[in-house]
């Protein structure tokens, strides 16, 4: 079992470990529970770590996680009410129509 990551909070370490497992990475959050003794060590090795149970998986963890990371930035506008759409949204969300298929800009 090697150490991916050091997460800011338990959430991100989480959604990290979920992203990872769903993906056939089997991982595991650790320290998930530390930060109450900050400050009786220090700050930041308190913070939760996702842990690579399969240490021959390391790398491709890494490039999950950096990938996941530096998602593209995505804006379109809704070709049916005008609508400037920013973020990973497929739809619209004041009218809910449908991004036009290849509109990944």
């Amino acid at each position: 079992m090697r150490r991916l990551t050091t997460a800011p909070n338990l959430a991100i370490a989480t959604l990290w470990a979920e992203l990872l497992n769903q993906a056939g990475v089997e991982t595991q959050v650790q320290r998930a529970w530390a930060g109450s003794i900050a400050g009786e060590i220090p700050v930041d090795q308190a913070l939760p770590e996702v842990w690579v149970l399969d240490d021959a998986r390391l790398e491709e963890a890494r490039a999950l996680l950096e990938a996941q990371r530096n998602l593209p930035e995505q804006h379109w506008v809704c070709a049916a009410c005008g609508e400037r759409v920013d973020g990973p949204f497929g739809q619209c969300w004041n009218c809910g129509a449908l991004r036009p298929q290849g509109d990944a800009r």
